[in-house]
């Protein structure tokens, strides 16, 4: 097989670096999107509540124009083994990238109805999953950036700590619930917003999952690493 001319070759690459640059873009959109989400909802920031919002349709653009610059790399440049893994992979990626951008919106609309009541409780433990998915979506861009399949098994090992830390809440805010039929809305609000929170933790972990494989070829186990406890345990009130 004679060997492609080398501009045509470097042509590629700058090519598969645009695609993995666009990935990165979207990333730091959602990164600055997630972070106004937290803060509608941690501090009651309508301003960042009403930014978050506002960053979903740019996410959504880039999206359909990864969608676009893949189907143009696949019919013209028609690539085999590794290369196919990286761009069929670009796919995949952004279609997480978008689904957490809704999430992310979700939890500041969801801010905005919550900004109504007065909260008789911290809302510590939200703050704490928040920040720790804050910072396991910013590694993910960078795995993403760098093709890296270590720090992408990284990521997937702390899926576990987010599931514990959503466990947690879910059973302190059942308790609120319990303990007075005023919390109920609040905290249906809160828990969807928790749930949010442990959705863009599954998908950061697709994320990392899909970028191993393109770099390796290898498949990640089916079993990912998870908490021991469920979320749907009964909780009984507090004794007053």
């Amino acid at each position: 097989m004679q060997d492609l001319p080398e501009h045509i070759v470097k042509s590629y690459e700058q090519e598969l670096k645009q695609l993995r640059n666009m990935l990165v873009e979207m990333g730091g959109l959602l990164e600055s999107q997630l972070a106004d989400a937290t803060a509608a909802v941690t501090q009651g920031d309508g301003a960042a509540a009403t930014a978050a919002m506002e960053q979903d349709p740019a996410v959504d653009a880039l999206e359909r124009d990864v969608e676009r610059f893949v189907i143009r790399m696949l019919a013209l440049r028609q690539p085999l083994a590794g290369d196919l893994r990286q761009i069929v992979a670009a796919l995949k990626i952004a279609s997480d990238l978008e689904r957490i951008g809704d999430y992310a919106a979700n939890m500041a609309k969801r801010s905005v109805v919550l900004n109504q009541f007065s909260l008789p409780f911290k809302l510590g433990g939200l703050a704490h999953l928040a920040r720790l998915v804050q910072e396991n979506l910013k590694l993910t861009i960078d795995v993403v950036g760098d093709s890296d399949p270590e720090h992408a098994i990284q990521v997937w090992r702390a899926d576990q700590a987010v599931d514990d830390i959503y466990t947690a809440i879910f059973r302190e805010l059942i308790t609120y619930m319990m303990e007075d039929p005023r919390n109920i809305t609040p905290c249906t609000h809160l828990l969807f917003m928790a749930k949010n929170l442990e959705r863009i933790g599954d998908h950061t972990t697709n994320i990392a999952e899909t970028v191993h494989y393109a770099a390796t070829g290898e498949v990640l186990p089916e079993g990912r690493p998870k908490g021991e406890t469920s979320a749907y345990t009964i909780v009984r009130p507090r004794e007053t």
